[in-house]
């Protein structure tokens, strides 16, 4: 028998067998690039979480497809990878469940999202847009750049309304500009984050 565990929680990420692998290392570093990413964690984090479907479904996959069990947890499975907007309507079968990818969730994050809707420069700026607050999905404010957008969010993602950016009052540097009467006030003339 172990020793108790008393963590409220489980482990997010798994960190890989072999630390240097060249092929591996080149990869992660592709999508860190591609996707804007803080760490590595991030990245494994993803990994993780698609290892743990793919396990799900392939238990499920065992099963006889009768059995009560597959139907409702397969059923369960299926409705929430499609929610999310991992699998199409058309592919309601575990054997797709198998064949996601990380970049399939990776381009369902809120940063890519905000970068591909074009509300950010780049996919950099989208992160900084979603930690300063200026990013709202619905009505609901969201600073958390991996926030996996589900289908029916996607159209509600817009600037806050207490953004600059989408009406708000302005920035701090703006509002210094405007009391200063328009004229140079100190040294750099640059605005927080080209409030245009």
């Amino acid at each position: 028998m172990g020793k108790k565990s008393y963590v409220n929680y489980g482990k997010s990420f798994r960190k890989p067998k072999r630390p240097f692998e060249k092929e591996r290392l080149d990869s992660e570093m592709k999508i860190i690039g591609e996707y804007g990413l803080k760490n590595k964690r991030e990245v494994w984090r993803v990994n993780y979480a698609l290892a743990k479907i793919r396990t799900a479904a392939r238990t499920l996959l065992t099963l006889d497809e009768k059995s009560e069990q597959r139907m409702f947890q397969g059923d369960a499975l299926l409705r929430r990878m499609i929610r999310l907007g991992l699998l199409l309507e058309s592919e309601k079968k575990l054997d797709y469940v198998l064949g996601l990818t990380t970049a399939k969730i990776m381009e369902r994050r809120l940063q890519t999202k905000v970068f591909k809707l074009g509300l950010a420069k780049s996919i950099h700026h989208a992160r900084t847009l979603i930690r300063q607050r200026h990013i709202r999905v619905g009505k609901q404010i969201c600073d958390i750049p991996s926030f996996l957008v589900r289908l029916d969010s996607e159209k509600h993602i817009d600037f806050a309304l207490t953004s600059p950016f989408g009406g708000g009052r302005p920035g701090r540097v703006r509002r210094k500009k405007a009391a200063s009467g328009g004229k140079d006030g100190g040294g750099g003339g640059a605005t927080d984050a080209d409030e245009d």
